[in-house]
């Protein structure tokens, strides 16, 4: 079972990842609200999967992409956000993200951006 991270600083975007990512069979190792929160995670559990989101407080989504990359050029992060960031998500993508999952969040495209990923 893959353990994922899912930070985001809205508390109902939490909760609807995690229904989705437990539907999915999947466990939520941890949840983090911002970026800073989300490194330092990242650093104890090393989870196998993150989902990120890309504005939030104190550190954003991009940032902590790029520092958890720095520690585990293998890290699998899939960023969400809302549209009309296009800039940010192609950022994102050069950083090292895998995918990206537009909000709200649909659970069959979360699905499918998972899944490819973990194969």
């Amino acid at each position: 079972m893959a353990a994922v991270m899912v930070v985001d600083d809205t508390a109902f975007m939490r909760m609807v990842m995690r229904g989705i990512l437990e539907g999915m069979g999947m466990d939520v190792a941890a949840e983090a609200q911002n970026g800073e929160e989300a490194v330092r995670l990242y650093e104890k559990i090393r989870p196998d999967l993150v989902t990120m989101d890309i504005t939030m407080p104190e550190m954003d989504g991009i940032a902590a992409l790029k520092q958890i990359r720095d520690m585990d050029p293998a890290a699998k992060i899939i960023m969400c956000s809302a549209m009309g960031q296009r800039d940010m998500v192609l950022e994102a993508l050069r950083s090292g993200a895998q995918d990206f999952i537009v909000k709200p969040l649909q659970k069959d495209r979360v699905e499918q951006a998972i899944q490819k990923i973990l194969q």
